[in-house]
């Protein structure tokens, strides 16, 4: 498949960055190759909706009613991504080669980032940044799966998965550099490139030590599990039944 043809096929998700396999996400190399290759031949051009006037490489996506998208002005996405039916946009920004899945919203100013891998019933809350992996064509891009709940102001970059069904508390910031740790048990577990399904994350610290002194540093914090019964609860109640407010 060329290209143009390999960029429209993942306009209309028949083709994905990434996809789980048998259990585990696996990158498309081809499809993200097509992406790059797709900046380096477009060219920049003017792009008009109603009053507001933009200045390009990417077009814009069309025919969100077809789709039985719903997009609230002044929401984004280009080209090239895909949003599933039952979607929910409010004003956001949705880059290429993301996709985003069933029913999912999209909250105000929150970012989905190039080719990251949204799940279905996901809640991306208000600004959430889910950053975007495009180079190496190799590196897995970030992904939440079906169910998660991120919190206002989160951030997930780097490759990270946030597994089915889990809640990230406002604020979190998760990073390729810092694992998230899980403080349930007697003894700390350390987890990197993935938060475990179910589980309820929130802003920690901990301490390290620096010529200059003992400073604590953001690490995010397993502090429960998210159980059958918190499954109707909202974000605000399921922290409360952990003692921690949002």
């Amino acid at each position: 498949m060329d290209v143009e043809g390999t960029i429209a096929a993942l306009d209309r998700g028949e083709v994905r960055v990434a996809e789980k396999i048998a259990g585990e996400w696996r990158v498309n190399e081809e499809a993200k190759g097509a992406i790059l290759e797709y900046f380096r031949v477009r060219k920049v051009e003017p792009i008009e909706v109603g009053p507001f006037e933009y200045l390009d490489k990417i077009p814009l996506k069309h025919d969100h009613a077809e789709r039985g998208v719903r997009v609230v002005p002044p929401a984004t996405a280009r080209y090239g991504s895909f949003l599933s039916p039952g979607v929910i946009l409010m004003p956001s920004y949705v880059n290429i080669g993301a996709w985003v899945g069933p029913n999912t919203m999209v909250d105000t100013w929150a970012t989905v980032g190039s080719c990251a891998q949204i799940g279905a019933d996901v809640h991306l809350a208000g600004g959430v940044g889910i950053g975007g992996v495009l180079e190496p064509v190799n590196a897995r891009p970030v992904i939440v799966e079906d169910g998660a709940f991120i919190g206002s102001r989160c951030i997930v970059t780097e490759g990270w998965i946030v597994g089915e069904q889990a809640i990230l508390g406002a604020g979190v910031v998760i990073t390729a550099s810092v694992p998230v740790i899980d403080v349930t048990g007697s003894e700390p577990v350390e987890h990197r490139g993935a938060v475990p399904p179910r589980a309820v994350v929130v802003p920690g610290v901990r301490q390290r030590e620096f010529p200059a002194g003992s400073y604590g540093l953001p690490t995010p914090l397993i502090v429960g599990w998210r159980d059958e019964s918190h499954d109707r609860m909202s974000l605000n109640d399921v922290l409360r039944e952990f003692e921690i407010g949002t």
